[in-house]
């Protein structure tokens, strides 16, 4: 597996979260595109953008957030281990926050509607 350039804790946790998972690195089809938006003459000329592929189960991902092709390549493989462990119906940080936001949204919603009947 790759080296990126995250500190050797997270590269340790991708490997064990794929393991996990059962995800090869053979499993995914990893292609390089342009990015856009922030990032200057830099980004125009480098293609710092990932698009990752998990092709047993057709999830693609892509990842632009940095102006490093290496981070990109790790958070594109976070985000696609990601929903992969959601499909499965385990729950995932990502669907914990959701769950807290929704939670936190009912609760505003109810505080409202005893407020106008008062």
């Amino acid at each position: 597996m790759p080296e990126f350039a995250v500190s050797e804790e997270k590269n340790r946790w991708l490997q064990l979260k794929m393991a996990e998972l059962g995800v090869r690195e053979e499993d995914l089809q990893e292609t390089f595109v342009r990015s856009s938006g922030c990032g200057g003459q830099h980004v125009n000329k480098t293609s710092t953008c990932v698009q990752l592929r998990h092709i047993p189960s057709g999830i693609t991902v892509s990842a632009s957030r940095e102006r490093s092709q290496s981070i990109n390549r790790f958070l594109a493989r976070r985000e696609l281990l990601e929903r992969i462990e959601a499909l499965s119906g385990k729950q995932t940080p990502e669907t914990k926050r959701i769950e807290r936001l929704r939670k936190q949204k009912d609760r505003r919603r109810r505080r409202t509607s005893t407020r106008k009947n008062l």
